[in-house]
């Protein structure tokens, strides 16, 4: 796992962020380093996993470089639980190609990765779908039908397990979460200029939602069971079952 690096010269022109090759390759630095709670995240999938998983294909939407699909791939084998195909879906050629080399070291063969847009994406029956830090990087116009594909997708009883970052709907409280959470990164070994420059560059990029306005999607969708599982400062992970 090559150490995340990024923003750590100082820039004199800040682009937008970009899952381009160079953040592909410190992705996994990135994540685990950025994203409070990471690994637990995942032991908590995995026990949704075991409690209401019953076959079919599993979608990874935003599947990135491919660590949540291993890690499903592998816990299923261990369980000895039936799976269906895992999907991987990226709109990243650089992230795509580092998941397949990925799946590859790990010895698992059957998955299928596609190179697209989740608006493009075109759903078959589903046992399972995730989508870890992905939503809110998509234009917010587009979610709402990409939450009704989805919904539309799952088997009946089946379960989408979506985290995020979130807004707070007070902003002294917003910003408060905000500072905390750049204590967090400060812990983690990023600087100042770090910080600093990959606040600039997520701008107008990552636009999340409140929990209000995200649960309210989750139901617009057509899900009728659906809550928060876990929330940390403002990240957020919910479950909506069919």
């Amino acid at each position: 796992m090559k150490e995340d690096k990024y923003f750590d010269t100082k820039l004199s022109n800040i682009d937008k962020f970009q899952f381009n090759r160079d953040v592909a390759e410190v992705f996994d630095d990135m994540v685990s380093r950025s994203v409070p709670f990471y690994n637990e995240i995942h032991s908590l999938l995995l026990d949704m996993i075991d409690r209401v998983y019953q076959g079919g294909k599993i979608y990874d939407l935003g599947c990135s470089t491919g660590t949540t699909m291993g890690l499903v791939a592998e816990h299923l084998k261990k369980e000895r639980k039936e799976r269906g195909l895992i999907v991987g879906v990226d709109n990243s050629q650089a992230m795509i190609d580092v998941c397949q080399k990925k799946l590859n070291s790990l010895k698992i063969v059957d998955c299928e990765l596609r190179c697209e847009g989740l608006e493009e994406t075109k759903f078959e029956e589903a046992g399972l779908v995730i989508m870890n830090y992905t939503l809110q990087f998509i234009r917010p116009e587009s979610r709402p039908q990409i939450l009704k594909n989805i919904y539309q997708a799952l088997r009946p009883g089946s379960a989408f397990i979506l985290s995020e970052k979130i807004n707070l709907e007070d902003k002294k409280l917003h910003q408060l979460t905000t500072e905390l959470y750049y204590d967090f990164k400060r812990r983690r070994g990023y600087s100042e200029l770090e910080i600093s420059q990959k606040r600039e560059a997520l701008e107008e990029v990552l636009r999340p939602l409140t929990p209000t306005q995200q649960l309210a999607q989750l139901r617009e969708a057509g899900f009728e069971h659906v809550d928060v599982l876990f929330r940390w400062y403002n990240f957020t992970c919910y479950v909506g079952i069919k």
